[in-house]
């Protein structure tokens, strides 16, 4: 079965989530043939994605969050200004996309929370196979804790809705296994990358920390210069310092490894970081306490970070003081054995979602776009 992906590029995760899915389809006798991913000017994509993807790689263009002049909480009103205003030059995207899907002829295309990927869905309707994978589909819940913001609540809900258009089903990636019956979305575990089953957990002497955006450095320096007995290893997106950068004796700074993170990983006492649900749930799987600080305005973290909670996985604040963590950390917590149960059932599930065959590919219930014909779109 040829199959295509399409990423969101924003975050890390849904790259990570994309190399354990070739690495799942590929052991399975599959190919994936092609993988597009959403970028924008601020971040590039990561060299360890190129290196272990055995596709090819095609960038498009993609909306994205825009953030405060100190590179710290996402501006809503900029982000959709900006994006609004791109919308022309997202349209010549789609038709890229299309152009690719085309030369390709994957007989499945997996979207991985690139509103893109909905647009396409939607707009060209491919006569394939179309599935929707994030972690945020969990939202469909009745139990899904939301966080109390109800404007950012709704626009959360838009993003899940517009990022799966048009799709035949969705996978909701859960820190735990939720009985649910909604036809056409399917739980499943997270998709862990492969590296981190070949991990062996130790305890160091030192927190790991990542943080997505550089503004949350000054914080952790801050905070470290009360608190210089404390080790702390951190990553983050920001070539300005190297690859390494040591403020001082205690406090290292890396520009982002993903072997290097997951080898300090597998050795640190506690993992602190701004609340993406991949690494959140390696830490789990490895054993490891986590202290989570959701990005101002960046809405689905706040309900990532009150969800792992619920799920045992540690603790969260509004901010990079550490004390509470250190607290935490000194306390008897209970092994999440049924934790590693659930992600060795990834494969099988999700496996079984791509492979089940769908006679009829033609739209679901989603009348077409008119601005199709006027900007000059075909979905033949």
């Amino acid at each position: 079965m040829k199959v295509l992906f399409i990423v969101q590029g924003e975050g890390r995760g849904h790259m990570t989530q994309a190399l354990a899915m070739e690495k799942i389809l590929l052991k399975a006798g599959h190919e994936v043939v092609a993988v597009i991913i959403g970028t924008c000017k601020r971040r590039e994509v990561p060299s360890y994605f190129k290196m272990k993807l055995s596709a090819d790689i095609y960038s498009i263009k993609s909306p994205n969050f825009y953030y405060d002049k100190n590179s710290r909480s996402i501006n809503l009103w900029k982000t959709a200004l900006y994006n609004f205003v791109a919308l022309p030059k997202y349209f010549n995207e789609l038709r890229k996309i299309h152009r690719l899907v085309r030369n390709t002829a994957p007989q499945v295309i997996i979207n991985f929370y690139d509103l893109m990927g909905g647009a396409y869905f939607m707009l060209f309707n491919p006569r394939v196979k179309r599935i929707s994978i994030a972690h945020q589909y969990l939202a469909s819940h009745p139990n899904f804790p939301f966080a109390p913001a109800p404007l950012q609540k709704q626009l959360f809900r838009f993003t899940n809705w517009a990022s799966s258009l048009n799709s035949h089903s969705k996978v909701a990636l859960s820190f735990r296994d939720y009985p649910f019956s909604e036809k056409h979305l399917t739980i499943s575990p997270p998709l862990l990358r492969d590296e981190i089953f070949k991990l062996t957990p130790h305890t160091g002497d030192y927190l790991l920390a990542y943080i997505v955006n550089k503004g949350y450095a000054q914080d952790l320096i801050k905070w470290h210069d009360a608190n210089k007995k404390i080790k702390i290893h951190c990553f983050w997106d920001n070539k300005e310092h190297g690859v390494e950068w040591s403020v001082r004796p205690g406090l290292t700074f890396h520009y982002i490894n993903d072997q290097k993170f997951l080898d300090l990983m597998a050795g640190c006492i506690g993992y602190v970081t701004t609340a993406g649900f991949e690494s959140i749930c390696e830490a789990m799987y490895l054993g490891k306490p986590v202290m989570m600080v959701p990005v101002a305005q960046q809405y689905e973290q706040a309900c990532n970070a009150l969800d792992a909670v619920m799920a045992g996985a540690g603790i969260h604040s509004d901010r990079f003081d550490l004390g509470p963590f250190l607290t935490y950390l000194s306390t008897p917590r209970p092994e999440h054995n049924d934790f590693k149960d659930w992600v060795r059932l990834q494969e099988s599930i999700l496996l079984k979602e791509v492979e089940s065959f769908i006679p009829d590919t033609r739209r679901r219930g989603v009348k077409p776009f008119v601005i199709i014909q006027k900007s000059g779109f075909s979905n033949r």
